[in-house]
């Protein structure tokens, strides 16, 4: 029999001295503080897919695997072999990747109780996997014992021993996951420190505490971490958290910290319920925060976290610290003014370390900075106090009053910029518009129409178009009207559509915003349109993506991305 993966390379170790401080960190570790590894344990293709909304097909398995093996990470758990087709194709597959560095993990649970471990077709299963790693999962709450498995401490302990030592037998490394481990040990300590024993009585490589029910606080986690290096001090442990709590990450570290050696957790914390220990938060907790290097190239974090979201078909949670778009944004007047002097001034680590950039907001909040400062990303000339720099910040407060919000809208915001400017050059001129929608009873298919006048220099162009709705239907016949004299906005399509209601209390007479995202194949960039009529905010958002796409065109500047 061949198990498959390359050897892994050698832990990773990192000594922090008094003498510097690593890029990104500004709390390095005492110097008296001992070196230790940390190994990186996935278990996003297995715990991951158990939370709502995040599904898998087999290949997205086999991409994911190979991405989180080119990130550097130690184990990825691949699923349960034999608990549904895709878990057992998925296994074939994977018996076909070329990992450079991870091992790949099959994983099940003990023996059935009253059953040969030879016997069991689910250990059966494990073995035939044939993956270097096998994690089982085993009983340690005496409640689960007795009423669930319905059989008594000794058995339960003997399932484990069994079933560890049976695939040591067979040249496995085994991690034994006990299951609900800080719930049981608040029951019962002796019952819950033998099942560990018994783990690693059968020989068990690492023994993982698992605060299965996510409810235990960071300072039991230390406390009974300590108390099982005393009581079991031959076998290493490791620590699965969930985050029922929002604990998850923080009790992870505080396993790290009384002694853990490994880490369990999911990309971007999916998982059951509230879901699992986000490793997009703890692997640079470890690497910048505690000196702890558990991957060689932390800058492909962000892009690694997206590469998850995008696979499984999840919008990326845009306030998610580390990766999130968000995560160092600066919108408040005062707070801009001082990054742009001192950027750790608001910002506890470097934003590239994790692959992650700096953005400042523009929003009625702002200072005149923040739109100096948006004006030289653009590349765009405006000095503090010109009668440029406080128009600009003037109408965006008027428009913010409106309901308009450029935060996700930087595209809308560029433009505004840019027509305070010299730059700006009008492409076009909007003359009228006019919308229909007729609705047949003799079942014939509505029709929804649109026409557009614009006026393009001295030539007008009058245009007609129907679309599947008002607002497709518009967006078509400006690009009519516009294609004979710019066919380059063939490039541009409308990639998203929201409509928001900004103050519900005047019904159907309330004031609408709409989010429009465009791209051409390129980038992306965000416009936005507000009006008590929803087409004709949708128009200002349509007309606003275009227009910038032209002044970008003509001035050959790169689609940059201004989402």
């Amino acid at each position: 029999m061949t198990v498959h993966g390359r050897p892994r390379r050698t832990a990773r170790r990192v000594r922090i001295t008094g003498c510097g401080i690593r890029p990104g960190l500004l709390n390095p570790r005492p110097p008296e503080e001992p070196m230790k590894s940390v190994q990186l344990y996935d278990t996003t293709l297995r715990d991951g897919t158990q939370g709502e909304g995040f599904q898998l097909s087999m290949l997205d398995k086999l991409r994911i695997a190979q991405r989180l093996d080119a990130f550097g990470v130690d184990y990825i758990e691949g699923g349960w072999p034999g608990s549904n087709p895709k878990d057992i194709e998925f296994f074939q597959e994977a018996k076909k990747l070329d990992l450079a560095h991870a091992k790949l993990a099959a994983f099940g649970s003990t023996r059935r109780a009253g059953m040969a471990v030879g016997d069991d077709p689910q250990v059966r299963l494990l073995l035939e996997a044939e993956t270097p790693v096998v994690t089982i999962f085993g009983k340690s709450w005496d409640l689960h014992v007795t009423e669930v498995l319905r059989t008594t401490a000794g058995e339960n302990q003997a399932m484990i021993r069994d079933t560890v030592r049976h695939l040591k037998t067979h040249g496995r490394e085994v991690v034994y996951d006990a299951e609900h481990f800080f719930d049981g040990y608040k029951a019962s300590p002796e019952h819950a420190l033998a099942t560990l024993k018994a783990a690693a009585e059968g020989g068990a490589d690492v023994l993982v505490l698992c605060d299965t029910n996510g409810g235990t606080l960071p300072s039991e986690v230390m406390q009974i971490c300590r108390a099982v290096t005393e009581a079991i001090p031959g076998t290493p442990f490791g620590i699965h958290t969930h985050n029922d709590c929002e604990l998850a990450v923080a009790n992870a570290i505080a396993a790290v910290k009384a002694g853990g050696v490994q880490v369990q957790g999911t990309i971007n914390g999916y998982g059951e319920r509230t879901g699992n220990c986000n490793l997009t938060s703890v692997i640079p907790i470890l690497q910048l925060k505690m000196g702890i290097e558990v991957v060689p190239e932390l800058e492909q974090l962000k892009s690694l976290s997206y590469f998850v979201d995008d696979v499984s078909n999840n919008p990326h949670f845009a306030r998610a610290p580390f990766v999130g778009r968000t995560a160092f944004a600066h919108k408040g007047g005062m707070h801009v003014n001082a990054v742009q002097k001192l950027a750790r001034s608001y910002e506890h680590i470097e934003p590239g370390a994790v692959g992650n950039t700096q953005q400042i907001l523009v929003s009625e909040l702002s200072g005149q900075m923040n739109i100096l400062l948006k004006a030289e990303k653009l590349g765009l000339g405006l000095e503090k106090g010109s009668p440029e720099a406080k128009s600009v910040l003037a109408r965006v407060k008027d428009l913010e009053h409106e309901g308009y919000s450029f935060e996700a809208a930087g595209g809308s915001l560029e433009l505004l910029i840019r027509k305070e400017t010299a730059s700006y050059e009008k492409p076009f001129e909007l003359k009228e518009f006019h919308t229909s929608y007729r609705l047949y009873r003799d079942g014939h298919d509505p029709v929804c129409e649109a026409t557009v006048k614009v006026h393009v220099g001295d030539e007008a162009e009058y245009t007609v178009a129907e679309g599947r709705g008002v607002v497709n239907a518009l967006d078509k016949a400006l690009r009519k009207a516009l294609k004979p004299f710019y066919p380059e906005i063939a490039e541009v399509s409308l990639l998203d559509y929201k409509v928001r209601i900004i103050d519900g209390h005047d019904a159907t007479a309330a004031k609408t915003r709409v989010l429009v995202v465009s791209g051409d194949g390129k980038s992306t960039w965000g416009t936005v349109g507000v009006s008590e009529n929803i087409i004709e905010a949708s128009w200002i958002a349509i007309v606003d993506s275009l227009d910038l796409f032209l002044q970008r065109h003509r001035a050959k500047l790169p689609q940059t991305e201004t989402v």
